[in-house]
């Protein structure tokens, strides 16, 4: 696609248009797209200005001394609330005549396209149509009263005698008085009339009714400070943020159109979010529920901070707390199992309390107020020497130093092999490990001494030293990195004042100062990074020839005039913490609704789950593993919540976020993010694949201009390697090994040496207690080929191939041919209609056996017979005769043979076995495995086919493994017992010809069908089917006599029978060998199995792939995404999914961008607007 498509289509323009102007009156729809009548909009422009008409009579009132102002506004609130009731009764009125039935939760997004018929002014259409009315009835009730309370707390919030004591301007006061009441209006519309959509929408849907809340709630909030102003006496501070807040009341409206104030629950998350981390020493948390507890106790320890009488008792309480606080509370059932945790964690807080009461029952008074003299100025100089140490040794660890600007030259070189990476890492591991004892234990100490000594811990009883000493003492633990930082920069300011006293800065306590530069440092860091973001916006809108429209030059032109507003944008979104949107991801740069860090209000762990979802499954614990390791050392750079790391690996990409962090310990999201590539997705993997091998495979020595980092613009930065146990995805093209008539007619006996082999071990395992167990049902079928319907399966051993039932495809076969199958069509479904089941002879001779009576009417017509349906891509040769399918009206008799008694009696009774060996019945097989209904001299002219040498040698490796006390000579006897052989043969050549094997294998197809397990019907193959544990060894059978196919052909024939014998014994234990479709496939990822193979068919190149998948340490790449910018990227989805409603597949919002990696970052958002195939639920592993 290119830069111009269009950011809406002319469709959604025209819905957007009509809902934009309803968001900023607050829900009244004046333009419908259709005709209606004139009072339609009258009614709801009389209803819009109602709250105006009794505010005004009231002010009128009030103005003419006939009523008190209390008095005035009563009356106000008296008759909006009579209003409310009667809307919300004849809303309620219209739904019961309507008896319209509506799910509750699910917003009707296409009921703003419905054209309505409207018969009168008060028809039940019409109401309906103006005020929808609520779910409900506690809504109804609530919704009405606090109409009423909102209106006479507007009134008397912009009384005309009270603007002009605020301003002292008759003519500022009234043109206040005119816009506040637009305000008043659009907040009373939404919330009694009809609710507009907000264009701040964190939710995706409005289950309980919270956003006509919204508006009101935001005037509550200014009408409370009026409120205070009014009652507290003469109080500079409340007067003048009562002035501002009467002029900033006037622009509501527009900020509520903007979306820059968050929703009521984004809201109440965000304030949570900012007073624990901020007023509290806290940290951010991985869920909701998690938030709202650690904020519960937080704030609880500094309410019980505040009554403690003893300085001594407060200081032993708050160093305890906060450091039982920054542990990870929720995974105690953890530390109960490692007892050294315990005792580590129990230490280190016995150790901290005793620290920090004798430093302040010793040294405490001896402080002076000069901070220049005195033992708190040995712990400062300490303090910064660590900082120093740990910030150069944490440098070190990442591929980049100082910001990323600097390829960092002691990080290891080239990445071909991971032995050699591992040992040139070694240096680098000893200085992680210098810094973790640093940053772990010398540090947190450290700062408990300098502030165990500082005197304001004798002014504790003041609330502001209060909560700022509780927050420093936990916020040593939580953040332990963050809080060094600070205290070093409160360090330096007092070197740097000397004798010298800071008014207003020393008064306020070394708690309350530290609070502050940590606010200041947060505040500097994001918006550092979102003018990074910003400039790259404006800078790829130009440079990207790809990124640029025909307006970019326009809006470049209008920034860069306007730039003292950008900057504005940008700061203002800093000191929010809000995210910086830009719209449609152009350089069009607004403020987004402040929300928590983790920008999501769902559950963390929601994807879009897909085959290749298993795969990230897998490695996500091993990368755990990796990254734990990685945080302790600090090869990622400064950890916090809200971080984004990118990491890749051949074609997997993994979308880590940090949720959460404290002492010991990290809490971490893994996302997955789809293997089968788009071409907007291949564009950005091919950047990223850019920028990992400009950091980690340069050359050795490095020029000037080559030390500097060249991908620095972009979102990525890369920071280090890492070890993790994955699987590579190996594919090959079998083209000249599956076609080969050489390597095919090998085949055959290959496949009699695999199936003795497996019979052979079937009956050690059943010796051993090992049984194959087969459930009809609980388990996902093999792959269905194209000439077959076989869905499900009947047997389950997660490791070996499955077996498919002919009963349930023949039900699939009759349900798919039915009418009522019909109503179920996809967009995916055939444009031409449904085609017809292909079948297989099998399944032909399934339905037979079923009886005509059975078979549903399908879409052929009677009496025809589709022949390339019945055998697809097969060779008419290849296939067995074809007996009567069971429709034997009108046939003439089928002579049954002079040995049709044969099959009763083989049926009926079978002859004992005489085994001349007593160790031979470990060997025997089940008698069912012995009725075949083949004929004898059928399997006597097949007999010279089996493998006679390769039985004896397998029965002579397998007859020790059963017997204690196994001689030479038990053994021979054991491999010269005749009925034995007899019987293995028996049933090896009846699997054979159930197969349909009895020649050698011809054709690729009919060897692809056969791996598949989609067996063309032969004589023989129900009975086989129904014998489920040897049709599943069969099966397996062949598989491992295509993978021998498969490694001779690659690697060469093997030369003996003990070769052949181990690598049988290393495809039973090491290999799994089957589809990727199969449930085995995904349990033996899981289970991590060394490796798997895989036969598939390209139908586009019409050739056959096969795949290898191997389990091994793997170097996963790992850089950081620039935060904001995902923000930002982020906000404005939300924005352009929930609002907008623009959903198109080829937006340009999600169109590949190389250096914000815009459609990889929309992959990553959670559901439903992003779609990751994998997310993991929050993973909490230690860190120390």
């Amino acid at each position: 696609m290119g830069p111009d498509v269009p950011l809406l289509n002319e469709y959604k323009q025209e819905f957007f248009w009509k809902r934009f102007p309803q968001t900023i009156l607050g829900g009244p729809r004046f333009k419908l797209g259709y005709c209606a009548p004139p009072y339609i909009y009258v009614n709801q422009a009389v209803l819009f200005l109602t709250p105006w008409l009794f505010g005004g009579i009231s002010t009128l009132l009030c103005q003419l001394q006939l009523l008190q102002e209390l008095h005035a506004a009563v009356l106000s609130g008296l008759l909006m609330f009579g209003v409310a009731a009667g809307v919300q009764a004849l809303a309620l009125y219209a739904v019961r005549r309507n008896a319209t039935v509506e799910r509750l939760g699910v917003n009707n997004i296409l009921a703003d396209e419905e054209e309505v018929e409207f018969t009168h002014c008060v028809s039940p259409d019409t109401v309906h149509f103006i005020a929808p009315g609520k779910r409900f009835g506690l809504n109804i009730v609530l919704h009405t009263v606090l109409a009423g309370v909102l209106c006479g707390f507007g009134t008397w919030y912009v009384f005309l005698s009270r603007l002009a004591a605020l301003y002292n301007s008759i003519g500022a006061s009234l043109v206040i008085f005119v816009l506040s009441w637009v305000t008043l209006c659009i907040a009373e519309y939404s919330l009694i009339v009809n609710t507009a959509t907000e264009t701040a929408t964190f939710q995706a849907q409005d289950t309980y009714e919270i956003t006509p809340l919204t508006r009101p709630v935001y005037i509550f909030i200014f009408i409370s400070v009026d409120l205070a102003e009014r009652f507290s006496g003469t109080v500079p501070e409340l007067h003048l943020a009562s002035q501002i807040l009467h002029v900033l009341f006037l622009f509501l409206p527009l900020l509520w159109a903007l979306g820059m104030l968050p929703p009521l629950d984004a809201l109440l998350l965000w304030t949570m979010e900012q007073i624990l981390v901020f007023g509290l020493g806290g940290s951010p948390m991985s869920s909701n529920l998690r938030l709202l507890l650690m904020f519960s106790v937080s704030s609880g320890v500094a309410v019980c901070n505040y009554f403690i009488p003893s300085t001594t008792a407060l200081l032993l309480f708050t160093v305890s707390m906060g450091f039982l606080l920054s542990l990870d509370l929720s995974q105690t059932r953890f530390f109960c199992k490692g007892s050294s945790e315990i005792l580590l964690y129990m230490t280190l807080m016995l150790v901290a309390g005793v620290e920090a009461g004798l430093l302040h029952h010793f040294l405490g008074k001896v402080q002076s107020l000069n901070f220049v003299s005195g033992p708190q100025t040995l712990v400062g100089y300490l303090l910064l020497v660590v900082f120093c140490l740990s910030w150069v040794l944490r440098e070190v660890q990442g591929a980049y130093v100082f910001g990323g600007f600097f390829l960092n030259p002691f990080y290891p070189k080239g990445m071909s092999n991971i032995q050699t990476f591992k040992q040139r890492n070694k240096g680098l591991h000893m200085a992680a490990a210098l810094r973790r004892v640093l940053i772990n234990l010398v540090s947190p100490l450290a700062m408990i001494a300098f502030l165990a000594m500082d005197q304001s811990l004798l002014q504790l009883h003041k609330a502001s030293h209060s909560i700022g000493l509780t927050r420093a003492f936990r916020v040593v633990w939580q953040s332990t990195e963050e809080a060094l930082l600070h205290m070093v920069v409160v360090i330096l300011l007092r070197f740097i004042a000397g004798d010298r006293v800071l008014q207003g800065w020393d008064s306020l306590g070394t708690g309350i100062q530290l609070l502050l530069v940590g606010l200041l440092v947060d505040r500097l860091s994001q918006f550092l990074s979102k003018l990074k973001f910003s400039v790259t916006v404006l800078v790829t809108s130009w440079t990207e020839k790809k990124q640029r429209r025909q307006s970019a030059g326009t809006l470049l032109a209008l920034n860069a005039s306007l730039w003292p507003l950008l900057l504005a944008v940008v700061t203002l979104s800093a000191l929010l913490s809000a995210p910086l949107l830009p719209l449609f991801t152009l350089p069009i740069f607004l403020v987004g609704f402040p929300r928590p860090q983790r920008s999501w209000p769902g559950p963390v762990g929601t994807a879009c789950p897909c085959p290749d979802s298993v795969f990230y499954q897998q490695m996500s614990a091993s990368l755990a593993s990796a990254l734990r390791m990685a945080f302790a050392r600090g090869s990622l750079g400064s950890l916090a919540p809200g971080s984004h790391f990118l990491g890749r690996f051949q074609d997997r990409m993994v979308w880590i976020m940090i949720l959460e962090r404290g002492y010991g310990y990290c809490t971490v999201n893994i996302k997955g993010l789809e293997l089968q590539e788009t071409s907007c997705h291949t564009v950005e993997a091919r950047r990223v694949d850019e920028v990992f091998e400009t950091a980690f495979e340069r050359p050795e020595h490095l020029g000037l201009t080559r030390g500097f980092n060249l991908h620095w613009g972009n979102a990525l930065t890369p920071c280090a390697a890492l070890t993790v146990q994955v699987y590579s995805d190996a594919r090959n093209v079998l083209s000249g090994i599956i076609d080969s008539h050489d390597n095919l007619r090998k085949l055959q006996n290959d496949f009699l040496k695999a199936l003795v082999w497996l019979l052979l071990r079937y009956c050690v395992q059943k010796h051993k207690g090992f049984f194959w167990s087969c459930d009809d049902g609980s388990g996902v079928g093999g792959r269905r080929s194209q000439s077959s319907h076989l869905a499900h399966t009947t047997c389950v051993q997660p490791a070996e191939p499955t077996l498919q039932s002919n009963m349930s495809a023949l039900k699939l076969r009759q349900d798919s041919s039915s009418v009522t199958s019909f109503g179920e069509w996809s967009d995916e479904d055939d444009l031409f209609g449904p085609q017809t089941a292909k079948r297989t002879v099998a399944l032909v001779t399934a339905e037979a056996h079923c009886g005509s009576a059975a078979l549903q009417p399908g879409a052929s017509l009677p009496g025809s017979v589709e022949m390339d349906s019945l055998f697809e891509n097969m060779a008419l040769s290849a296939l067995q005769p074809l007996r009567p399918l069971g429709l034997g009206i009108g046939l003439p008799a089928a002579d049954r043979g002079p040995h049709s008694e044969v099959f009763g009696e083989r049926l009926g009774s079978l002859p004992p076995l005489n085994f001349s060996c007593p160790q031979s019945e470990v060997f025997n097989l089940p008698s069912g495995w012995r009725t075949a209904p083949l004929l004898p001299s059928r399997l006597l002219q097949l007999k010279p086919l089996f493998p006679e040498d390769w039985f004896r040698f397998a029965l002579g490796r397998f007859g020790p493994t059963v017997q204690s006390d196994t001689t030479e000579d038990m053994t021979k006897a054991l491999k010269e017992d005749g009925a034995l052989k007899e019987l293995h043969c028996h049933v090896t050549m009846s699997c054979l010809v159930s197969l349909g094997a009895e020649s050698a294998f011809t054709s690729p197809s009919y060897v692809y069908r056969l791996y598949c397990g989609d067996i063309p019907w032969t004589d023989s193959l129900d009975w086989l089917s129904s014998c489920k544990e040897l049709y599943q060894i069969a099966l397996q059978a062949f598989r491992f006599s295509f993978k021998l196919l498969f490694d001779q052909a690659s690697l060469g024939p093997m030369e003996s029978a003990e070769e052949l014998f181990s690598a049988l014994e290393e495809y039973e234990r090491d290999w799994y060998i089957g589809l990727v479709s199969e449930k085995g496939w995904h349990d033996s990822v899981l289970r991590e199995k060394p490796f798997l193979f895989s036969l598939g068919h390209d139908l586009t190149m019409g050739t056959y792939t096969g795949r290898v998948l191997s389990l091994q340490e793997q170097l996963v790449q790992i850089g950081r995404l620039n935060g904001e910018g995902v923000r930002g990227q982020w906000a404005n989805l939300s924005w352009e999914l929930l609002y907008a409603t623009n959903d198109d597949e080829e937006r340009y919002s999600i169109q590949a961008h190389p250096l914000l990696l815009r459609n990889l970052t929309v992959q990553a958002a959670d559901p439903p607007l992003g779609y990751p195939i994998y997310s993991s639920v929050p993973l909490h592993f230690p860190s120390l």
